[in-house]
């Protein structure tokens, strides 16, 4: 079995890494945009263009199944990929997990990029999984740039802006972009000092959307397999070596145990 990853550059490493434990007999694609990145600041157009010439070049290695791990690309492209490469590849698009935190009944904070953030297809999962449910937006400008090079000041300082701008009150948050999850720790920590050490519940996307990419293909989670999976990394369609950011995080540790090249 093989399953294709793409996003504009890291942040494809949680789901990556997801897959990885549930099925560790999967070869992996991932397949970014180093040429192209960020894309968040893009056009709807520019960025659907992008993410059609990254989903192409994952497509040319034949996967059974492509994740779009990045919630932008989700937001403004899915619709383009879907029709080119369904049904043939099964194209699996990445959710901000608000229907699972606004279930808990509690006061939700949605981490995401800026445009993702009060996007009409955010708000539209606002008004259908979280009607009645008090939820604060929180756009979170430089963060996903800042994880993606691997720049712990940037990081500390672009938190520390998102978290001033979350209730102190919140009970959960939804990590809306899947270049957060990779520094959730630091989030927590932020968050920790602002809501004074309340417990609060987390909700990625990463694992979620693991699962359901392996129940599209009609198979189960089998983490007790042996770890035969190879990994293949496409920048910007060239076949190339895992960026060497990814090794500042445990998902790109984890991944770069398969002996795949590192690059500098």
């Amino acid at each position: 079995m093989k399953i294709a990853l793409m996003d504009s550059g890291i942040g494809l490493l949680a789901a990556a890494a997801a897959m990885r434990r549930l099925r560790p007999d999967v070869d992996l694609v991932l397949s970014c945009d180093p040429d192209g990145m960020p894309w968040g600041p893009r056009t709807p157009a520019d960025l659907t263009g992008r993410a059609l010439g990254v989903a192409q070049a994952a497509a040319g290695h034949r996967p059974d199944a492509l994740i779009v791990a990045c919630n932008t690309a989700t937001v403004h492209a899915l619709p383009t990929l879907r029709a080119e490469l369904e049904p043939g590849i099964p194209v699996i698009g990445t959710v901000p997990a608000i229907k699972p935190a606004a279930a808990a009944g509690g006061r939700v904070a949605i981490w995401a990029t800026p445009a993702t953030t009060g996007s009409p297809y955010q708000r539209g999962l606002i008004r259908d999984f979280a009607a009645g449910v008090r939820v604060t937006e929180v756009p979170c400008p430089g963060l996903a740039d800042a994880v993606d090079v691997g720049d712990e000041a940037a990081v500390a300082a672009t938190v520390a802006a998102a978290a001033a701008l979350t209730p102190a009150d919140v009970t959960d948050v939804v990590l809306g972009c899947t270049h957060y999850e990779l520094v959730e720790a630091s989030i927590r920590a932020a968050l920790a000092e602002r809501t004074g050490g309340a417990d609060l519940r987390f909700h990625g996307s990463a694992e979620p959307v693991a699962v359901q990419t392996l129940r599209r293909l009609g198979v189960l989670p089998e983490p007790g397999l042996p770890r035969t999976g190879t990994l293949t990394v496409l920048l910007s369609g060239q076949e190339g070596a895992l960026p060497a950011a990814a090794l500042g995080y445990a998902e790109g540790r984890l991944l770069a145990e398969e002996g795949a090249a590192v690059g500098r």
